[in-house]
């Protein structure tokens, strides 16, 4: 696949784009299953032979929608982590990008809601899904690994266990409050993985 994307024209490679743009927002306001070949060539605009051309199958479909998904869902943390997520404030940051968007915490995680249909319905993605949920779980990791090597957490803080702590509290979070309406769950969950976390502060850190 990205052998044929690289073959691809500007024009090609910008209506390719359009489909899987489109589609990830179908998939996200109707569901994967609503995601008809129908719902996205007129979400893009384009004729079902061109759908056909560049997706000839619903998986290879999904498959780039995952990507798009993924990509969006980093770019997004590392745009509200203003300070970098190597610092106590970056995290803060990220966390109040999302709680001071009533609208963004109830509609859901995008990554996180695409994988829950996909993870038991489309086993032959679970290992895209898997790499997903491991690129944006590495921009944590890579970050508080940092923060330990300056000495900023103590040397007994474990940024795989950290990163476990701070994801489940996040995709946990935005589960209850989008089932409830209401992001009081996302913000308990966070401030509470946020809580957990300085407590591995180092005395240098604290000074």
């Amino acid at each position: 696949m990205a052998d044929a994307e690289t073959r691809l024209t500007r024009k090609g490679r910008a209506t390719r784009d359009r489909i899987v743009e489109a589609a990830a927002e179908v998939a996200l306001e109707r569901g994967v299953q609503g995601m008809t070949n129908e719902e996205v060539r007129r979400a893009a605009g384009v004729s079902g032979s061109q759908l056909m051309h560049y997706f000839p199958d619903k998986e290879s479909l999904l498959s780039a929608v995952i990507d798009w998904r993924a990509r969006a869902v980093m770019n997004f943390t590392q745009m509200a982590a203003k300070e970098g997520l190597d610092t106590f404030e970056g995290l803060q940051s990220w966390v109040d990008a999302y709680l001071d968007h009533e609208e963004a915490c109830v509609a859901g995680c995008s990554f996180g809601s695409l994988a829950a249909e996909l993870v038991k319905s489309e086993t032959g993605l679970r290992e895209k899904l898997a790499d997903g949920f491991d690129q944006w779980e590495e921009l944590f990791r890579a970050g508080l690994q940092a923060m330990r090597d300056r000495g900023e957490l103590k040397r007994s803080a474990d940024p795989r266990a950290l990163t476990n702590a701070l994801m489940s509290s996040f995709q946990g979070g935005m589960l209850l409050s989008q089932a409830s309406g209401d992001s009081t769950a996302l913000r308990d969950a966070l401030t509470a993985a946020l809580d957990y976390l300085s407590t591995f502060r180092s005395a240098r850190s604290r000074a």
